[in-house]
């Protein structure tokens, strides 16, 4: 199970709602298009708003030059930087205060965000660092606290762990600052993070762990490593292609959330183990949350976005999932055990 967001991050879980989750994908792949230019970008006032302040204010001429705040310096924010965020806010107030008020657009395939502590989109650093606690929460206080280092998944999930951890770092990292270089961070780490969810599924289904399976097991990593290396070559060598990387997650997310619905729909029916419902709940949770990077709108406040909240609507289930990893290894142990006795 993975938890991770389109192009921008994303999510995939149980058999009680893979058939709303196939609809939900289709839906994405149809209406979410790679924008080369936003609306906002092609307004003549902002365009000429953009030109005087840098000649007014950027020009190596320039007798005052407009001083940076030292904080947006160090994440990199220029003259010419800071000018295109003023005057996306000053296009922006002024079509709010037409008569009849005019719709909120976007520049530079983003929403005009209000800025704080330098962070062009701060609630999605906030709730991507909470992600990241979610995380560091459960390889610390889960996978190596309550998972013994006897049970072979332990380094997987160990593994898992650290993966989400940098994906939600690189998460934040982007959100504080979108440059091409963060970009493709944030979409890398994603996809790592997506991948190495399709390849412990297995692991841990067909107990690939087991020393009978080692060969199957190097096998399988290296054809996954093998992926991953081919899809970060492509995308970073041959073309940079949204729609391509979004049906490969895609792809990856819904393989991995069929294999863990089939194991969680045999699992209860076998035991009507409580904890064996909880990938389900997991889905159900994030469906409800993906539905937000369809409902696309305006921040709320300047702040507060659809995909900030998607970003949001990630942590508990996350929690969920390590406390399921838990459980489950738990009663693989006790199972082992019985079978000696």
């Amino acid at each position: 199970m993975l938890i991770v967001s389109w192009g921008r991050r994303r999510a995939y879980a149980p058999h009680a709602t893979f058939g709303p989750l196939v609809v939900l994908v289709l839906c994405c792949l149809l209406f979410s298009n790679p924008v080369a230019a936003s609306a906002g970008d092609r307004l003549p006032e902002f365009r000429q708003c953009v030109e005087i302040c840098e000649r007014e204010n950027c020009g190596p001429d320039t007798e005052h030059h407009t001083p940076i705040p030292l904080l947006h310096r160090l994440l990199f924010w220029t003259c010419p930087a800071e000018c295109d965020y003023t005057c996306q806010h000053i296009v922006t107030a002024r079509r709010q205060a037409a008569d009849p008020p005019l719709p909120v657009v976007q520049f530079h395939g983003k929403w005009p965000f209000h800025r704080w502590l330098g962070m062009q989109e701060p609630f999605s650093v906030i709730f991507s660092a909470g992600n990241f606690a979610a995380h560091y929460n459960g390889l610390h206080s889960k996978v190596l606290a309550k998972i013994p280092a006897t049970y072979p998944m332990r380094r997987f999930y160990v593994a898992l762990a650290w993966i989400g951890m940098v994906t939600w770092l690189f998460s934040m990292v982007f959100h504080m600052r979108d440059f091409v270089a963060t970009e493709q961070l944030d979409y890398f780490a994603a996809g790592a993070s997506v991948l190495y969810g399709l390849y412990y599924a297995p692991v841990r289904l067909f107990h690939l762990d087991r020393p009978a399976q080692r060969p199957v097991l190097r096998v399988w990593t290296a054809l996954c490593a093998g992926l991953y290396l081919a899809h970060v070559a492509y995308l970073r060598l041959w073309r940079w292609d949204y729609t391509y990387n979004m049906t490969a997650n895609v792809a990856c997310g819904v393989i991995q959330n069929a294999l863990w619905s089939w194991f969680s729909y045999n699992r209860y029916r076998r035991n009507h183990l409580a904890w064996a419902t909880w990938p389900g709940i997991v889905v159900a949770w994030i469906l409800i949350a993906m539905s937000l990077e369809l409902l696309d709108f305006p921040p709320l406040w300047g702040a507060i976005d659809a995909h900030s909240l998607w970003h949001l609507g990630t942590i508990a289930p996350t929690v969920l999932w390590y406390n399921f990893l838990v459980r489950d290894a738990h009663d693989e142990l006790s199972s082992a055990e019985r079978l000696k006795d």
